[in-house]
């Protein structure tokens, strides 16, 4: 898609002017393009407009679908800024019989890439057509620059890619908004994307548990602590933002702000989409599991005050030097490239099971700015990706030196927190799953055994030889 404007003085259109749907709107007229937008509730759209300042030259509210139709320039393109599920399906109904077969939506919202891949199927039969992409960033990203990551037709992506490639975020000038495959691919790395960015955020806020219940400090002192990890190997957006929100006072008591905020965590389904497709592909994510995990156990507030006045509160403080903070931050280090590893193995399973691209080194590159995980990490990473896309990230030689430096300090800090009562399932997942895909020989071979003696399944001897059952008689 070009500037150029023939049939209506909008390049593109937006449909719903929630928090992200109005930030994005602005960065597209920033960015220079014509824009016309719709919300259901018409004062919104006309606020939305007046409040636009400068920006309001560029933008075109409109009081109805085919008012919106109308202002955007042939071939139309769309993008839908709503909640997943059936709100998504209801945007497509209305908009088809105003759109020719040839218009394109695009749905830029979090979607479960199954739907993505429904309304893809439905578009390539009875148009208008389909284009599903992953944003993330949050409200910032979504104003400044996002990171973009596009599914569907190739076609349909290139004819639109000036315009998301304008908007995304930028890392040494270079756009951070690739294509990742057909269909729901884009919202399947969105999906991942979120899985890792619960699990990073489960292991720094359980390291923050370490820290302040195991070595009985504050949240200022916290703060310093992880602004000096943020200058080193972990440097990143979640690490600096956690340096921050350590440091923030809340102007009602005066105390740390974490100190008044209720550990009660939400989350909006991405990182169980992530673990229920990992499952799925046989591509296990344990560090994002424990992160959902945790998740969902905060939310039982009554039942872990039932079980602290049953058991006494689990986290005990730790002896002077049973872990330093070098040894922290290493054990850090360790469960995020972990982390990772899993996620760029479960992207890559889904690539060869449903025939997408996925250039892994590319979505390396893609999350290097905008998104919510960004870290100084990814650089690296694509790099080795790059090297070798099949291999897992753990085995590349850069990510297998540091992890060789590392995992003895996440085995001391999983040992430590476990002898006093710190609750740390992602960095114990992280460690678990290390230690399984560094053992040849696993004991998989017991449960092959009882699968045999119990049901008669068979197994596969180590000769090589005849014989797929055991002599256990008449044990049954």
């Amino acid at each position: 898609m070009t500037e150029e404007n023939t049939e209506g003085r909008a390049q593109i259109g937006l449909i719903g002017l929630g928090t992200m749907g109005s930030m994005l709107a602005l960065n597209i007229a920033e960015k220079g393009f014509a824009i016309a937008v719709w919300n259901r509730t018409t004062t919104v759209t006309h606020a939305f407009a007046a409040g636009a300042g400068e920006l309001a030259a560029k933008i075109t509210p409109t009081d109805s679908l085919a008012d919106l139709v109308a202002a955007i320039a042939r071939p139309r393109a769309i993008i839908l800024m709503v909640p997943a599920g059936q709100v998504v399906d209801d945007e497509i109904a209305a908009l088809r019989p105003l759109l020719d077969k040839d218009d394109l939506i695009i749905d830029a919202g979090n979607a479960l890439f199954s739907d993505t891949n429904r309304r893809a199927a439905d578009a390539a039969i009875q148009g208008p057509r389909f284009l599903g992409i992953g944003v993330s960033g949050g409200e910032e990203g979504a104003r400044h620059g996002p990171s973009i990551m596009g599914g569907g037709v190739r076609a349909d992506w290139d004819r639109v890619e000036p315009i998301l490639s304008a908007i995304s975020a930028k890392y040494q000038g270079i756009p951070c908004a690739t294509y990742m495959g057909e269909a729901g691919a884009g919202h399947f790395v969105k999906s991942v994307h979120n899985g890792i960015e619960y699990a990073d955020m489960q292991m720094i806020a359980e390291v923050y548990g370490v820290m302040r219940d195991g070595m009985g400090m504050d949240a200022v002192a916290i703060s310093g602590v992880y602004d000096g990890w943020n200058k080193g190997v972990l440097q990143s957006y979640l690490i600096e933002i956690s340096a921050a929100v350590a440091a923030a006072i809340d102007p009602k008591t005066g105390s740390a702000m974490l100190d008044v905020i209720l550990d009660r965590a939400g989350q909006k389904g991405t990182g169980r989409w992530t673990i229920i497709e990992a499952q799925q592909l046989a591509a296990p994510v344990p560090a994002i599991e424990a992160a959902v995990l945790a998740r969902n156990l905060s939310a039982r507030l009554d039942e872990r005050r039932a079980g602290e006045a049953v058991f006494g509160a689990a986290p005990v403080k730790m002896a002077v030097g049973t872990i330093d903070l070098t040894t922290l931050e290493q054990a850090l280090i360790a469960g995020k490239i972990l982390c990772y590893a899993q996620g760029f193995a479960l992207i890559g399973a889904a690539g060869r099971e449903f025939g997408w691209a996925m250039p892994l080194p590319d979505i390396a590159r893609v999350w290097r700015e905008g998104c919510i995980i960004r870290s100084g990490m990814l650089n690296d990473m694509a790099t080795a990706l790059t090297d070798d896309p099949n291999r897992n990230l753990m085995l590349a030689p850069f990510f297998a030196d540091l992890l060789k430096q590392t995992h003895g300090a996440l085995r001391k800090v999983v040992a430590a927190a476990a002898l006093n009562g710190l609750p740390v399932p992602a960095l114990a997942s992280g460690l678990a799953w290390f230690d399984m895909m560094r053992t040849e020989r696993s004991t998989a071979n017991m449960i092959q055994a009882q699968r045999d003696f119990f049901g008669a399944h068979g197994f596969e001897r180590m000769d090589g030889g005849e014989g797929k059952h055991g002599p256990w008689g008449s044990h049954g």
